[in-house]
């Protein structure tokens, strides 16, 4: 499973622990995903994503996991995410 979030597309980065003498050898900054279950307003039912704790912020903060994902880019959405998207686009459509 990669290490990278389903809604926001924040990944694995690279840098560098400097020590008290300046000496650098290289490391990684990992996410901070969370498996979390989101309930869809649209769909009515819940669904299990691996997002960072930033997303879950997001998700929040716009108003659920629905209005979350018609604002985001299509391009940093994992296709879990894009399959729900679409769904959710079809739904709000025939209603």
């Amino acid at each position: 499973m990669a290490r990278r979030c389903e809604l926001t597309g924040k990944d694995v980065m690279t840098g560098n622990n400097v020590s008290h003498a300046n000496n650098k050898s290289r490391r990684r900054f990992l996410p901070n995903l969370c498996n979390v279950s989101l309930m869809s307003d649209t769909l009515g039912e819940t669904y299990k994503l691996r997002i960072s704790a930033h997303a879950l912020r997001s998700v929040e903060h716009r108003g659920g996991l629905d209005a979350f994902l018609m604002k985001a880019a299509e391009a940093e959405l994992s296709p879990k995410a894009r399959l729900l998207r679409t769904e959710i686009k079809r739904r709000q459509a025939a209603a």
